[in-house]
């Protein structure tokens, strides 16, 4: 299904975003900062849902996770687990493809400070809702932080106490997929020791099991 069906390029419905961004590009001129749209294979089992963009990654990039700390563990677990065709994500035309897995954000546009308000995480569910039911039968959404969490919960309809958040949670979600939780791995979680390689790949070992299974 084309990206069309959950994500708009143009859309500027949150209207600090929307004027967030266009500061930014006025301030950086060759970075994308417009919506970044997901990335990954359309037809993919896995689907992983980080926060929103970065500033210097995937706002300046176009992909997310891309060309900052925060993908670093991300695609190389990716790449362990044969998600990934390469080690690293540096840009766009950098080769790299993914195989029955797809990254998406439960916020598209960069917020001020990496922090999107409760108002700007409900305007954006709707896409994450739109996106989740393109999944086929028996997929695995892994969510990178509380944020996403609650995002995926409120996609479903389901209230914020239906799952509570913690590092490699699993749940069964009423359609048949699997919601599978982990600490973001963002550079202050990594740097604090809150989350490793070691405990992202015991993630990603759970998670190869159930699409095997």
């Amino acid at each position: 299904m084309p990206h069309s069906a959950y994500f708009n390029q143009e859309c500027r419905h949150c209207p600090r975003l929307a004027a967030f961004l266009d500061d930014v590009k006025q301030k950086h001129p060759s970075y994308h900062a417009r919506p970044v749209a997901p990335f990954g294979d359309p037809h993919a089992r896995l689907l992983i849902v980080g926060l929103a963009p970065g500033m210097h990654g995937a706002n300046a990039s176009g992909r997310p996770f891309t060309g900052d700390y925060a993908g670093l563990l991300l695609y190389r677990a990716l790449y362990d687990f044969g998600f990934s065709n390469q080690l690293e994500s540096t840009d766009l035309n950098d080769g790299l493809q993914l195989g029955n897995c797809r990254i998406t954000n439960a916020v598209k546009c960069l917020p001020p400070q990496n922090k999107p308000t409760g108002d700007e995480i409900k305007q954006c569910n709707s896409y994450l809702a739109a996106e989740l039911k393109t999944l086929p039968a028996h997929s695995v959404i892994l969510v990178l932080g509380n944020i996403a969490h609650q995002a995926v919960l409120r996609a479903y309809g389901l209230k914020a106490t239906a799952a509570k958040f913690g590092h490699h949670k699993l749940f069964d979600l009423p359609d048949g997929h699997k919601l599978v939780s982990s600490y973001h791995c963002s550079r202050y979680n990594v740097q604090t020791k809150r989350l490793n390689m070691q405990m992202l790949a015991a993630v990603f070992a759970d998670i190869r099991k159930l699409l095997d299974a």
